[in-house]
């Protein structure tokens, strides 16, 4: 190590020592929170299955965590191959934004085209945030019928939780 690199990680480390830590503003949060698990899951998809078929609807059904993680998909029969994009890219939007996906299509639909920009948005009805507590612990996004038609069994699957 030549001398220069040497006198500037002394000088670091001399600056580190004289931190006084306890006068360091940090935020400090000792809290528990519930999260999503694969159980749960399963029965929110299941909650939005049996809504779908009682409506004789075949969609795609994504359930991801509060990272916008896939955790849970099923595709149901005769579903179109896209739906399966759409629904997990609703279900991110829900829980990456912490908004439900037809928040940003009402702002759409009245000019506000800047929606288009947000990074992997899906501004389109049918993603919503999973709840617990009042926090977002994932999302749910369903594709393959009308956007109402795929809020309607997301919402099915959301009202699990409640």
């Amino acid at each position: 190590m030549n001398q220069t690199k040497l006198a500037t990680f002394c000088l670091s480390a001399a600056m580190l020592l004289t931190v006084d830590f306890a006068q360091t503003p940090l935020k400090e949060k000792l809290t528990s929170r519930k999260v999503l698990n694969l159980a749960t899951a399963k029965a929110i998809a299941t909650a939005a299955e049996t809504e779908a078929r009682k409506n004789n609807w075949n969609v795609s059904i994504a359930i991801v965590d509060e990272a916008g993680r896939l955790m849970y998909f099923q595709r149901m029969d005769d579903t179109t191959n896209v739906s399966v994009e759409v629904a997990l890219a609703k279900a991110q939007h829900a829980a990456n934004f912490r908004r439900d996906t037809k928040f940003h299509e009402d702002l759409l639909s009245k000019g506000n085209n800047v929606v288009l920009a947000l990074p992997n948005g899906m501004p389109l009805e049918g993603g919503l945030r999973l709840l617990a507590d009042g926090n977002v612990i994932g999302g749910i996004g369903v594709s393959g019928v009308q956007a109402p038609q795929d809020a309607q069994i997301a919402k099915a699957g959301a009202d699990l939780l409640n």
